[in-house]
């Protein structure tokens, strides 16, 4: 009887340390529970996926930070990664307007006009995606923001102000959506 529960007990532990490190599944799309950055592991928050115009689904994303981080602080001087998985092609014509429009909307002029350079040299980053490609925002306060696209990396640009102002565009003031910065921080 004690080998029998010996062994149960080894199986339940397995079982559990497997589930602590199962993928999470949006719309089709997996994400990891835990990332990997420079000495730090952060946990997938949440997911939610982005639409065009409220019904069409472009991509779904997931979003990671250190343990014991609150989702109003998220977009402080902390590690941070984003990860998004596009379902339709988008070209990186849409991709620089639409980081321009969406930071605009979530700074003041003069931050914006401050942190245009950056912006302009981070879109210079982007290539045009198809169906399954992901492109992956990390956030390190020492090295600053890193954009990579299926794992190669395209560039990086530091400081924690361009940092904040870029993703805030997923959970900032004025996200693309409510219901997508709510899911991405666990908030929904």
């Amino acid at each position: 009887m004690k080998k029998y529960l010996a062994t149960m007990a080894f199986c339940a532990s397995l079982f559990t340390a497997s589930n602590a490190f199962a993928n999470v599944t949006t719309s089709g799309v997996s994400f990891g529970t835990f990332k990997a950055t420079q000495g730090t592991v952060l946990s997938l928050q949440g997911t939610g996926i982005i639409r065009y115009m409220g019904i069409f689904k472009l991509s779904v994303a997931g979003f990671y930070l250190p343990d014991g981080i609150p989702a109003d602080q998220a977009l402080s001087d902390v590690p941070r990664i984003l990860e998004l998985e596009y379902l339709h092609a988008i070209t990186r014509e849409d991709f620089a307007e639409s980081t321009r429009v969406w930071i605009r909307k979530n700074t003041t002029e003069e931050s914006y006009k401050r942190l245009l350079p950056k912006i302009e040299r981070f879109n210079a980053f982007y290539e045009n995606v198809k169906p399954g490609d992901r492109y992956t925002l990390a956030y390190e306060p020492a090295t600053g923001t890193t954009l990579s696209l299926n794992g190669k990396v395209m560039g990086s640009i530091p400081g924690a102000d361009f940092s904040a102002a870029l993703f805030s565009i997923w959970i900032g003031r004025t996200p693309l959506s409510e219901k997508l910065r709510n899911g991405l921080l666990g908030l929904s």
